[in-house]
């Protein structure tokens, strides 16, 4: 039997399930992994019993990555499952900013005791003309699972549609549309776009990416959309912006005390995934990669660990090895096996940065001294024995 913690309402109507041979428990120290969603994990007193951490969602903002790294715990997330939700609302905001939507409703809701208001609402009605979004220039950055369906969605509008993505992956690559124009540079990208929406994770390398320099060269007017992480964007710069006029409107899923008191700004709770379909499909992937990991010890997305498989365990014994990415690791290993002439059918071995992970099967069960040995070899974080 295999035990869950659950941390937050993962879906809306609480119902996951994990199959036969898991149990929920109410205390992490009594799990092996734990399954969450928006919780903040930095400062939380992790028992040594859990092996794994599934986050049903992208960001692992809230989550010591790699201090769990270094304690054996492989940390998932579940990129793209929301990825149609967010889609879906970075479109309605483009029309929300090109069309005068909430403005009109406002004034039908503030004349609501007007006996007159149909035939007033059509004298009104010229203060509220927008813009289509047709033919208009857009400029996506990130093309990764959110971004190359709102390229895809944009080109389907009848916008003149860009990206920019240095590191796009050859499964997004593959899904984007011909119509999508790619670029080498952001400068390029933004250089007369009519609307600039954002895709891209928090690191260091993109926070703050869109200041000044960037908003410059946008089109007279332009509409900027944040939907990805409020760092991404200087506040200050996007803030002067819309005093000046130079962007029209800026829509955000970040309520930070700066952007809430911009003007022309649409602000939502980051609630960008917020549908059921979203919530059910990151919950849906984050059960399959705690069970991939728990039962055969294979690893896909995640974050602190490099995606490594051999499909089910078969053999006698699977041992997985979590270590960091140093010199002679494998020899080590290899060597205390040899001492115990375990006979070992197949090896994988897989590193990302600072971390990596070397599984494999044998033809018998390995003695209880022979796992200890692996144990205290240096740098190793933990050793499983998953059958």
């Amino acid at each position: 039997m295999r035990y869950i913690k659950v941390i937050d309402d993962i879906i809306k109507d609480g119902q996951i399930t994990f199959g036969d041979g898991y149990e929920f428990v109410e205390r992490a120290a009594d799990a092996d992994a734990i399954i969450m969603r928006s919780t903040v994990l930095h400062g939380y007193d992790l028992p040594d019993s859990i092996r794994a951490i599934a986050r049903c969602g992208a960001g692992v903002n809230n989550i010591p990555v790699e201090e769990y790294a270094k304690r054996g715990v492989v940390v998932f997330n579940s990129p793209g499952a929301n990825a149609n939700a967010v889609k879906e609302i970075v479109i309605c905001m483009m029309v929300l900013a090109s069309r005068g939507v909430v403005q009109s409703m406002e004034w039908v809701n503030e004349n609501a005791e007007d006996p007159n208001i149909l035939v007033n609402a059509e004298k009104v009605k010229k203060a509220f003309v927008g813009r289509e979004l047709k033919d208009k220039r857009v400029g996506v950055v990130g093309l990764g699972s959110v971004g190359s369906k709102v390229a895809n969605a944009c080109v389907q509008l009848g916008m003149d549609v860009y990206g920019y993505d240095p590191f796009i992956s050859v499964e997004h690559a593959w899904s984007l549309s011909q119509d999508v124009q790619r670029v080498g540079t952001l400068e390029d990208l933004c250089r007369g776009c009519d609307y600039l929406t954002l895709h891209v994770p928090s690191k260091a390398d993109t926070i703050g990416m869109i200041g000044a320099e960037q908003l410059e060269l946008l089109a007279p007017d332009a509409v900027l959309i944040n939907f990805a992480r409020e760092t991404i964007i200087d506040e200050d710069a996007v803030d002067r912006a819309l005093h000046a006029g130079k962007l029209s409107w800026f829509a955000t899923d970040f309520a930070t005390p700066k952007t809430v008191l911009m003007p022309n700004t649409f602000v939502t709770t980051h609630s960008g995934a917020g549908t059921v379909e979203a919530e059910a499909n990151c919950a849906d992937m984050a059960i399959s990669e705690l069970r991939d990991y728990l039962e055969n010890g294979n690893i896909v997305h995640s974050v602190n660990y490099p995606a490594c498989s051999m499909g089910k365990a078969r053999a006698a014994s699977r041992i997985a090895c979590l270590h960091a990415n140093v010199p002679n690791m494998i020899g080590q290993i290899t060597a205390v096996l040899a001492k115990d002439n375990a006979n070992v059918q197949r090896m994988v071995n897989e590193s990302a940065g600072e971390n990596a992970y070397t599984m494999f099967d044998t033809d018998e069960h390995l003695e209880r001294s022979t796992i200890d040995a692996l144990k205290q070899i240096p740098s190793m974080y933990r050793v499983r024995v998953i059958k």
